[in-house]
């Protein structure tokens, strides 16, 4: 399983992040320290405290989510 840790800072990133996990044909899966959301669910996602880091989880390779979480990834 492949983990990044990313920060979402405006809906339009949150809108970027889904479309690119929505083209998965696999699971991707956003978690924070009380929750695990489908990152394929915009409301989802935005229900999570976006102040806070979060951590990606998947299980296999697509380069278009890895091009679009390089944006996002926290150091």
């Amino acid at each position: 399983m492949t983990k990044r840790r990313i920060r979402l800072r405006s809906v339009d990133e949150v809108r970027e992040f889904v479309q690119a996990a929505d083209r998965c044909d696999f699971a991707v899966n956003v978690l924070n320290e009380e929750a695990q959301i489908d990152a394929k669910s915009i409301m989802g996602v935005m229900s999570l405290d976006l102040t806070q880091e979060l951590v990606v989880a998947y299980d296999e390779e697509n380069a278009e989510l890895e091009r679009v979480l390089r944006k996002f990834l926290v150091a």
